[in-house]
Formats: structure tokens, C-alpha cells, sequence
């Protein structure tokens, strides 16, 4: 079997985020492999305009700096996160003008000046499609980009991969980070319906709490508030993410007034002053994940191996340390299949750690258990008194699981 560093083909099938780095980390680093990216969007779609807001933790943002495709200026720092259990009825914290069940995590404590970063889709993709197709453009007989091309199929071969884009082409692997949203997945190995619907929309604040990314755990789900870069006006932005009961969902007939009215009543007092909301848009929430990233020569990354509950935030930020761990694998040498082995395994632990966690908080809001509320508002004040634990917890979010 042919050496790593010999002309390898590769296949990338999904030009969104974790696709486009991972072909622009391979490109870099593995110097002489010969990389095809494939998606069925065309080249002049306005990739900008998407209005979907990402979160990204530390790690990512450090990788994207590197590739050269951080877009500084169209992010807002998470300088600190606060999580809280919304109580059931008015506590002596609350009296007090605080709240006891609750964990803060602060950049500064942690000595690094962010924590991640928020910021558009679209603001993220436009500067990676854009690093991709210069590097294609300097090295056009071993970068190739089949933008507006589908892949209809793939089929293993022995020594590779068939992938039918109209014309079979063999390929020494094929890295599928074709994602999209739960509700529109083929289902694969391990499927729960959380029967949960997120409201995703923007909501405007007083100035006051810039840098600070809030969820709370109310009854009916996670509920979070993302910072965003400000707009003219001197008013704060941040991005809603709003989980709740699909079959009961108190959201959804309300007009703007009411959600706005019911969305102050979940929040903390800490969040400020909330002004407005834009329009939201609804999300089937759900876990699809396979069991393995790794399925012969094909490989899967970001939301095409795993898409998880948004209660952690970290779904695109799992599918770029997926990325990085593949190319490094294929970097250190060997033959192919090896470092699939390599990469299957050493990813493991920080898949399984977060579809695990992310998991049972979902299915926890689902629990009309007695003191369910009461356990999860517990052990976040138990982590806010372990400082140790709480470093712990804050490096797992930046970095994942190493």
C-alpha cells in the first residue's frame, strides 16, 4: 500500500465550515495530495448572507487564525459564560439579589482573553471559501473545486473510494462533512427524537452585558443568549437559541410582544434589559450520530458524523477537532488505513464525552421527575464551589476532551 506522502486523492464532500478547513489544513500539510472539494451549491451563491450565528470555542478560533480565515472583525468575544438552573418559584438567592444555583466561567480566571466567539455563518464561511479558492488558484493541478457538483453516491472499493458526481472518479479517501439539520438527515446509527423544538432568532439589549454568553435551564428546556457584534446604534445583539417542548411549545402561537414578554419572565436578571426580538425560525431538535466517524476508506466529520442537542454549543467545534485529528493522522505517516484506525480511535473519547453529556441534559428536560430542577441547580452550584472542577470544565469547552 502506497505511502501517505506519495499522491494521495482526496475527496471532500460539503464546502460549509469543517469541510472547507479541513481541505485548506490537508492542503497545507499534506503537500503533495491531490484534494477534489465537492458541493452541490454553486460558486456564486452569497455565502454572506446566510443569517445562522455560530458559536465557536477557543480552540477553533485558534485553528482558523492559523488557516488564516478568522474574521476578527465580524466576531464577538465570550469573555464569560454564566449557566443557571431557572428555579421553580421565588428563592431566598433570588431575595438576596443573586443566583445561587449557577456556574461562571470567566476568561480572565482562566488566563486567556476569550473563551470563543460568535459570529454569522455566512461571516464565517465567505473567508474560508475565499482562502480555499486562492489556494486552489496557486496550485490548480492538485486543488480542485467541483462547486454546483452533487455527489449522488459513494461506493467503498477495496483500496478506496468510487464517488459519483455525475462521472465515477476513485479516490484514495472520501471526507463527507455534508451536515444540515436533524429534521433533514438520513437517520443513521444512533437516533433519539428529543421531541424538541429550538426557536433561533437575534434579541436586542440594553448595553450593559457585552461578552457574556447566558444559558438557563428553565422547565421547559436550555435556553441561550450568544453575544454578537453590537450594531450602530450603541445597543448590545445576541444570538437566541430556544429550546422547548414541541408537543406543548409555548412559543409558537404567541406574537412578538408575547414572546418577548414570556422571554424576560426566563431569563436572569444578570442577562439586562431585553428590548426586542427579531423574527424566529423553529429546528426539530434531535440526536443522529454514527458509531464510528470511520466506514472503510470513507470518513464522516462535523454534523455528517454526529448531530447533537445545542445545549453545549458544540457541534461545529467537535467537527473541527475532527478535521485536525484526521490530518494529522494522515500527516504522521504510515498507509491510509492505519491512520483511520488512528483517527477513529484517538477521536473517541471526546466524541462519545459530549454526545453523552449532551444527550442526558436533553433527556433531562423531558423528565417530570420531583427535585429534577433542584438536582441540575445543585450541581451547578457544586462546580461554581470547586474551582479545580470548574478550570476543568472551562478547558473541556475551549479545547475538547484531550
Amino acid at each position: 500500500m502506497a505511502p501517505l506522502q506519495s499522491v494521495m486523492q482526496i475527496a471532500v464532500v460539503g464546502a460549509g465550515p469543517v469541510g472547507l478547513a479541513l481541505a485548506l489544513l490537508a492542503a497545507r500539510r499534506l503537500p503533495t495530495a491531490r484534494i477534489s472539494v465537492f458541493d452541490a451549491r454553486p460558486l456564486d451563491r452569497d455565502v454572506g448572507a446566510d443569517p445562522r450565528t455560530l458559536a465557536l470555542s477557543l480552540g477553533s478560533v485558534q485553528l482558523l487564525e492559523r488557516l488564516g480565515a478568522w474574521p476578527a472583525e465580524a466576531a464577538a468575544a465570550i469573555r464569560r459564560v454564566h449557566v443557571s438552573q431557572a428555579p421553580a418559584g421565588v428563592t431566598l438567592g433570588q431575595l438576596l439579589g443573586h443566583e445561587a444555583a449557577s456556574v461562571t466561567l470567566d476568561a480572565a480566571e482562566l488566563g486567556v482573553a476569550q473563551l470563543g466567539a460568535v459570529l454569522g455563518y455566512g461571516a464565517l464561511l465567505a473567508p474560508l471559501q475565499a482562502a480555499w479558492l486562492a489556494a486552489a488558484a496557486a496550485e490548480p493541478q492538485r486543488l480542485a473545486t467541483r462547486f454546483g457538483t452533487p455527489v449522488a453516491a459513494l461506493k467503498a472499493l477495496v483500496d478506496g473510494v468510487e464517488v459519483d458526481a455525475g462521472i465515477a472518479e476513485r479516490f484514495d479517501l472520501a471526507v463527507v462533512a455534508e451536515g444540515g439539520v436533524y429534521a433533514e438527515q438520513t437517520r443513521k446509527a444512533l437516533v433519539a427524537d428529543y421531541g424538541q423544538t429550538a426557536w433561533v432568532g437575534h434579541a436586542t439589549l440594553a448595553a450593559g452585558s457585552g461578552g457574556v454568553a447566558f444559558e438557563r435551564f428553565t422547565a421547559d428546556g436550555p435556553l441561550a443568549l450568544l453575544p454578537l457584534p453590537p450594531p450602530a446604534d450603541g445597543s448590545e445583539r445576541a444570538a437566541l437559541v430556544w429550546c422547548v417542548p414541541s408537543s406543548a411549545d409555548p412559543v409558537r402561537d404567541l406574537t412578538d410582544a408575547q414572546r418577548l414578554a414570556l422571554l424576560r419572565s426566563r431569563l436572569p436578571a444578570d442577562a439586562g434589559e431585553l428590548r426586542a426580538l427579531s423574527p424566529l425560525k423553529s429546528f426539530a431538535l434531535g440526536l443522529n450520530a454514527e458509531r464510528s466517524l470511520v466506514q472503510g476508506r470513507t470518513v464522516r466529520i462535523g454534523n455528517a458524523a454526529q448531530t447533537l442537542h445545542p445545549v453545549a454549543g458544540q457541534g461545529l467545534n467537535l467537527g473541527l477537532r475532527d478535521a485536525y485529528a484526521l490530518v494529522d493522522a494522515l500527516q504522521r505517516g504510515g498507509n491510509v488505513d492505519t491512520a483511520l484506525a488512528r483517527v477513529a480511535w484517538a477521536r473517541a473519547p471526546d466524541r462519545w464525552s459530549l454526545i453523552a453529556a449532551t444527550d442526558f441534559l436533553a433527556r433531562s428536560f423531558t423528565w417530570r421527575v420531583p427535585g429534577a430542577a433542584a438536582l441540575r441547580g445543585l450541581g451547578l452550584a457544586a462546580l461554581q464551589a470547586v474551582p479545580p472542577a470548574k478550570a476543568a470544565l472551562a478547558r473541556q469547552m475551549m479545547f475538547g476532551w484531550r
